[in-house]
């Protein structure tokens, strides 16, 4: 398995790692042997985060005893030092290591968050105590926004940067990959296969294998997932016209109501968590229904039937997607969906 050079940070990773989400849904028998078959195929490159339940655990109980050869990536979506220095503990411990190599900042997609962040007496004091310490080794940051993700880069404060990109929502590529070279800010790819929304891996990972630079993180619920994917990207040969074209009628098929979380909609009078609604079908694929159908999601799904349909949101969308439409059709399905849970749990 081919490996890079993560940025800054010196640490060599393989382009294709793995992405600690879906294993959520899995019996923890079940999760265990996704990521072990993941570091069987060679990749060394394990993300996961505090956020998402028992992925650290499952990750944990997955490489104890082979700590040493691989990179343990993890996440806090904290933003003050008390649950920041919590949720690091936590971390810690599920994974059954002492150190952890990269700690990122989760969902930095404000630049209110991102001065939170980068406040010296924030938590970001609690990160560098804790690099001093030994406990991390490297600190980066993952974002949704463009604008904020560019500044962080521009910072010098992180030593990676995650952030979506594939060959629909392909903006970082004109702006956001030379800034990062730049500043030799290591490139994490989230949503590889647009969070579940893309089918064709073939042509997903073809158009990622044209950027050297860059680690892929695809999100791995089923070992023959990981066995297809390490498989595109150990032989790939190069993008053939038929690619191209395949891409470009997916591009036409799902550009036209494919949200990519910038969140440019924002505010709603509503208070609707619109990119949240329009990318739960993809939720739906990856997280266990437990999670699905409670919590801040169930809370933002039940928010969008509030919808007046003033179409703020609309006006405001650079990819001038149906947003009105989209939010009616996940809320009959949410709702639908839901209800048939709440009956089989009953």
């Amino acid at each position: 398995m081919e490996k890079i050079r993560l940025g800054k940070t010196d640490m060599m990773v393989t382009r294709l790692g793995f992405g600690g989400i879906p294993i959520q849904r899995l019996s923890e028998e079940d999760a265990v042997a996704v990521v072990r078959k993941c570091v069987e195929l060679g990749i060394t490159f394990l993300d996961t985060a505090n956020a998402y339940t028992t992925s650290e655990e499952r990750v944990g109980k997955a490489i104890a005893g082979n700590r040493q050869e691989l990179i343990i990536a993890t996440k806090s979506g904290a933003r003050d030092r008390e649950n920041i220095e919590k949720h690091l503990d936590l971390s810690l411990e599920h994974l059954q290591t002492d150190y952890i190599d990269l700690y990122q900042f989760h969902g930095v997609s404000t630049f209110e968050h991102l001065k939170i962040v980068m406040d010296p007496e924030g938590p970001r004091a609690v990160v560098e105590d804790a690099k001093k310490a030994g406990k991390i080794r490297h600190i980066g940051i993952t974002s949704h926004s463009m604008d904020v993700a560019k500044e962080a880069v521009k910072t010098g404060q992180f030593e990676t940067l995650m952030f979506p990109f594939n060959f629909i929502a392909l903006e970082a590529a004109d702006e956001l990959l030379p800034l990062c070279r730049e500043h030799d800010v290591g490139f994490i790819d989230m949503k590889p296969m647009g969070g579940g929304m893309l089918d064709n891996a073939t042509v997903a990972f073809k158009y990622l294998l044209q950027f050297p630079d860059i680690v892929y993180i695809p999100g791995i619920e089923h070992l023959w997932e990981i066995e297809e994917i390490a498989g595109i990207v150990q032989r790939s040969t190069g993008i053939t016209a038929e690619d191209e074209a395949e891409m470009q009628r997916l591009r036409e098929e799902l550009g036209t109501r494919f949200c990519r979380r910038c969140d440019y909609c924002q505010p709603c009078p509503q208070e609707i968590p619109i990119s949240l609604v329009m990318n739960s079908a993809g939720f739906a694929k990856r997280l266990p229904p437990q999670r699905m159908f409670s919590g801040w999601i169930s809370d933002g799904m039940e928010r969008a039937a509030t919808c007046t349909e003033c179409g703020d949101c609309e006006e405001r969308c650079p990819y001038e997607l149906p947003i009105r439409e989209i939010i009616a059709e996940r809320t009959r399905w949410y709702q639908e969906a839901k209800k048939q849970y709440q009956e089989q749990v009953a």
